[in-house]
């Protein structure tokens, strides 16, 4: 099943934080908080402005994104937790 977002949404895939402290300590699952960046899986066309074009998303598939922890709907694809956002829910970029 594959999942096309609609209009100025975007897919992402959560990056799980580390399970594990620098100093070697694991960490149990009622203790981890909730991942706020994630991978671009796929965007949507962008949002449908007045004269009738479509507005550019700021972000590509691939991208590394920040989200705040409540944003967006989860939703299950082939048994992995994704987001469906909108492009205003994104905090950021991250880069290098």
């Amino acid at each position: 099943m594959a999942v096309k977002p609609l209009e100025d949404r975007i897919l992402v895939k959560p990056i799980e934080p580390e399970s594990r402290t620098e100093s070697g300590l694991y960490l149990p699952e009622g203790s981890k908080e909730k991942p706020i960046t994630g991978k671009v899986v796929a965007l949507g066309p962008g949002k449908l402005l007045d004269n009738g074009n479509r507005a550019s998303l700021s972000v590509k598939k691939g991208d590394t994104v920040v989200y705040s922890k409540y944003a967006g709907s989860e939703v299950e694809i082939k048994g992995d937790k994704h987001l469906i956002l909108r492009e205003t829910e994104l905090l950021g970029v991250l880069e290098g």
